[in-house]
């Protein structure tokens, strides 16, 4: 299905829990979700807990 590329990113998220098979689907959401700024990426649970951490105190 080549529909989901006219829906917003909130109407894609739906689009994909509700067709966990569509990879296509589920690719181009994780595009638009790796585009967004900001975005941190973690590989490590300390990783993770520090970051919580960074964003508490701000």
């Amino acid at each position: 299905m080549s529909d989901y590329l006219s829906l917003s990113e909130a109407e894609l998220r739906k689009y994909v829990i509700a067709h966990p098979d569509d990879e296509d689907a589920f690719q181009h959401y994780m595009e638009i979700v790796r585009a967004k700024p900001g975005r941190i990426v973690v590989k490590t649970t300390e990783q993770l807990i520090e970051e919580i951490k960074k964003r508490m105190a701000s």
